[in-house]
């Protein structure tokens, strides 16, 4: 089924570039609160997927459609790229996240399959079950070649700790092998709960008589298991890898076979694919799958199920439960976080209003018990309120750290569980050249988020609507002056705060008012006697 892509306002346009269960799309299908228009069409080429995604607000794929800066530059509207599986490789995640693009994966639609898989792949490995069964069907009753090896009692090394590592651990453990593990995350206590033991990389080859990596690829993950791990393993180990082809070093490992170092692997995944001719395909030590570990009716549907939600939250929340690209916090704490997003955002949008000059460093402040929490997403909301003024709506949660550090912004996060008197205070300075401006905010409890303090004033202010940000120096009928001015305009004044250092020294007012007012305006108050600087502020 294909359906057109449209290009009205209220219309969510979602392109399906690789087949998916039609069950899988089906919470895409039923959804009747938001207007979703399901595009499916496969098989593209690059120039043919980039002449038709100018409109479209939502990118589905799997792992044949790769997804270049190239795709996402041409997708003028495009908000969310999803990935019906795992790995996300085919997937320029810098690009994505440069032009603001939410990533979301499906990391536990296939833990059970790949898991599973990869235990297959280990039993057959260990008793030459593909190849005994190709000489038998080729008429060769040849029992004495195949004698294999039990995995009772054998050590399995496993290099990734993630949820599919722990997965075939379980399984692993269910047929009495031992099992030692790596993993950056994997803690004793963690190690000591599951029955395994815990090592670096280079003690888990070196233990092992199986070794399985279920590691993402990354920068740091290219090509860990290479010659030099080989020369440390046992002799006549066996390697397994249904994760991501390109963590084993192929040509390493194939040199490692014919040495008589290894003496077999089972391989799920290449680094080019498909790899039909591939030459450790020509070792008969060597039994492979064509990339089958998330080949599962229950998988390929659960993945795909999992992003549609997603989709779905995403444009009913502007949250969702996967993202690769920003920050992932736990449901729990997300909730006690939450409630920081705006405030956080609102302190940001305040400086980027009284700060004259390019920014040069931004020092975030969490104290009290919001320190406990994981701050990465309030950081970002914090940077998207500094940098909206000058790039747009262009910044969002996705790109605003990463467009704060292309353009030079130092960035310092500190946690302290003092509060001074809060029970939550969230303080940022941003520094340039020449000046240097704070600002602190607290959320009240049942009155909600406050300004208490700019500069070095106190305040107590509401973060939102029209603010005007007056500095003078403290002489009597100053404030009065504002006042009059203000009311010769036929400008309103909701609130008032003001603050001052020191008696006769300098002073600030921080004024509500009930419309934004024009520079004509500005400058008819800067002109008052005593009064040093006058600034709009809208929040």
């Amino acid at each position: 089924m294909v359906t057109k892509i449209v290009t009205a306002t209220n219309v969510i346009n979602v392109f399906i570039a690789d087949p998916l269960s039609e069950d899988g799309i089906f919470p895409l299908r039923q959804e009747t609160e938001l207007n979703l228009n399901v595009i499916i069409e496969t098989g593209l080429t690059p120039e043919q997927l980039i002449s038709k995604i100018e409109d479209v607000h939502v990118l589905l794929v799997r792992s044949q459609t790769k997804v270049t800066r190239e795709i996402i530059a041409a997708a003028k509207n495009l908000k969310l790229i999803g990935r019906a599986g795992v790995g996300v490789d085919n997937i320029d995640l810098a690009a994505a996240t440069e032009h603001g693009v939410i990533v979301v994966n499906a990391p536990d639609g296939n833990t059970n399959s790949a898991a599973e898989h990869t235990i297959a792949m280990m039993t057959s490995l260990a008793r030459h079950i593909p190849q005994a069964y190709n000489a038998l069907k080729n008429g060769v009753w040849d029992r004495k070649s195949y004698v294999g090896v039990e995995l009772k009692n054998k050590t399995l090394g496993v290099v990734g700790f993630g949820r599919i590592g722990t997965e075939v651990a379980y399984r692993a453990k269910g047929q009495r092998m031992n099992v030692i593990a790596y993993d950056p995350f994997l803690t004793e206590e963690r190690a000591k709960e599951l029955g395994i033991t815990k090592g670096t990389v280079d003690e888990v080859v070196q233990a092992a008589d199986f070794i399985t990596v279920h590691t993402p690829l990354l920068p740091e993950t290219r090509n860990l298991i290479n010659k030099d791990k080989f020369a440390i393993m046992k002799d006549d180990v066996r390697i397994i890898n249904c994760a991501r082809g390109g963590i084993i070093d192929e040509d390493d490992l194939y040199d490692a076979i014919v040495e008589g170092k290894v003496a077999g692997a089972a391989l799920d995944v290449f680094v080019e694919e498909p790899a039909t001719s591939h030459k450790l395909l020509t070792l008969p030590q060597v039994i492979a799958t064509p990339h089958l570990g998330a080949s599962t009716i229950e998988a390929q549907e659960s993945v795909a199920v999992d992003v549609s939600n997603d989709i779905i939250k995403f444009f009913k929340t502007g949250t969702v439960t996967n993202p690769v690209n920003m920050p992932s916090i736990p449901k729990e704490l997300l909730a006690q976080v939450e409630p920081f997003f705006e405030l956080a955002e609102k302190l940001g949008t305040f400086l980027s209003q009284v700060t004259t000059e390019p920014i040069k460093e931004i020092n975030i402040s969490y104290a009290g018990e919001v320190a406990n929490y994981d701050v990465r997403p309030l950081t970002s909301n914090n940077l998207k309120g500094l940098l909206q003024k000058n790039h747009g709506d262009h910044v969002n949660d996705v790109n605003a750290r990463y467009l704060s550090e292309r353009i030079g912004i130092k960035i310092n996060e500190h946690k302290t569980t003092t509060a001074k008197g809060f029970t939550n205070l969230i303080t940022v300075e941003v520094k340039t050249e020449n000046e240097a401006h704070t600002v602190a905010g607290t959320l009240l409890n049942g009155l909600g988020a406050r300004i208490v303090k700019v500069e070095n004033y106190v305040v107590d202010v509401i973060p939102q609507g029209h603010l005007l940000y007056i500095k003078n120096t403290d002489k009597p009928g100053a404030i009065g002056r504002v006042a009059t001015k203000l009311a010769e305009k036929d400008i309103n004044i909701a609130t008032m705060q003001v603050g001052r250092d020191q008696v006769g020294g300098t002073a600030i007012m921080m004024l509500t008012i009930d419309n934004d007012v024009t520079v004509e305006d500005l400058n008819y108050v800067a002109q008052l006697e005593n009064i040093d600087d006058v600034k709009a502020i809208t929040l």
